[in-house]
């Protein structure tokens, strides 16, 4: 059979996914590849009493079909968190839940793409958003990440010179760098925007996992008109769930609303409800501080290990929260050799490449520090040095 597949079929990027996914299941393998939160902190007995109250009280309505917008109780939990956390006028009206955040990433790049279109977003990117946006054609304009945030004369060149309609960023504990935005690169970036018809995508998944605890003021309270932010309960309560959601301009979620009713109708309403009850029973404020807590003394644990097991030349990222971050090899040692002999170690990574849209990443892996105990990171910080040595 000759099927005929749509040409973008063709002109997408080979996805690393896969292979991501396979090599971390094999066994035996530490894996610092994923981006999976840690088991062990997912409150399995809280999320199961709150189901058993949901079926007791509301089973019929939460197995039913729903509106597109999303559980409305639950809406307004977000809406609050942000008046309260970070100071976001929002309400209930302005939010919409997805499929976790990912599919905001799809649906907002189907409304706001078309072929040949300009895409600003960081260098390297998350390469989820590059998969997610190269299906709709457009022609990307990479932004190199500094310490503290993009570089502002390379942002405004290509916010003046290409006009994206949108620009994708993730200020807080970039993935896959752990890079955050300084306060003066937020309100660069927002002034640079302002006045322009670019539309500034917050992701927004790694910000309640602060070591520190702080928040951080989102570049949406400078620009709140040309900024939509998504968010995600993945990294903080349970990945399984696929719960996320997008805050936004009313004009931007008129048209979204449009384009994820006809992706799916509506985000499920069980899990929804699940999660309502369980937010609204349970300390959420705690439950985040000791996850931030655990990620942030594994992180710790690794960069230190990076520090005395690898060879001269190699460097890394010192993350202020998330679950990633990013070591630079040493010069002409490539990341794939790594990632294949890291593998025969035992010891997953994932290279760079993927986080590139054009070209870069030979020379950088991304290492997770979340998905794995204090235990196995030593271990797999031994094996990978192993690998590093036998490659200098």
């Amino acid at each position: 059979m000759n099927y005929r597949f749509a040409g973008r079929m063709k002109r997408v990027p080979e996805s690393f996914l896969g292979e991501l996914f396979r090599v971390s299941a094999v066994p035996g393998v530490i894996s610092f590849a994923g981006g999976l939160p840690a088991s062990d902190c997912i409150d399995v007995d809280g999320i199961a009493e709150a189901a058993r109250q949901v079926f007791a009280e509301e089973g019929r309505t939460a197995l039913q079909y729903s509106t597109t917008d999303g559980y409305l109780p639950l809406r307004e939990f977000i809406a609050d968190r942000y008046r309260r956390r970070l100071g976001l006028p929002a309400t209930a009206d302005e939010i919409q839940i997805v499929n976790g955040s990912q599919q905001s990433l799809d649906l907002a790049a189907k409304i706001f793409i078309d072929p040949g279109d300009a895409v600003g977003m960081e260098r390297p990117g998350y390469l989820g958003a590059i998969e997610a946006f190269s299906f709709y054609e457009p022609v990307f304009h990479a932004v190199p990440l500094e310490e503290d945030g993009p570089d502002l004369a390379v942002f405004e060149s290509v916010i003046r010179d290409h006009a994206p309609g949108l620009f994708y960023g993730i200020p807080n504990s970039q993935n896959p760098s752990g890079t955050t935005y300084s306060d003066r690169k937020r309100r660069a970036v927002a002034e640079i925007l302002e006045g322009s018809e670019t539309v500034f995508y917050e992701d927004d998944a790694f910000g309640e996992l602060f070591f520190d605890g702080r928040p951080r003021v989102p570049v949406k309270r400078y620009i709140p008109e040309q900024t939509l932010i998504s968010g995600s309960f993945s990294k903080i309560i349970a990945p399984g769930m696929r719960i996320g959601w997008i805050y936004a301009p009313a004009p931007i979620l008129r048209e979204f609303n449009l384009a994820k009713q006809a992706a799916d109708l509506h985000s499920n309403l069980l899990c929804q409800a699940i999660l309502n009850r369980y937010l609204r029973t349970h300390d959420l404020d705690g439950h985040v501080r000791r996850v931030a807590a655990v990620y942030g003394e594994h992180c710790r644990l690794m960069c230190d290990l990076l520090d005395d097991l690898m060879p001269a030349g190699m460097t890394h990222t010192r993350p202020e929260g998330g679950i990633f971050l990013t070591a630079a090899l040493p010069r002409g040692v490539s990341s794939m050799e790594v990632f294949h002999d890291g593998v025969r170690e035992g010891v997953a990574v994932l290279p760079g490449v993927p986080f590139y849209v054009d070209g870069g990443g030979k020379e950088t892996i991304r290492l997770n520090f979340s998905a794995v105990g204090a235990e196995e990171i030593v271990e797999g910080m031994h094996r990978l040095a192993r690998v590093m040595h036998r490659l200098v």
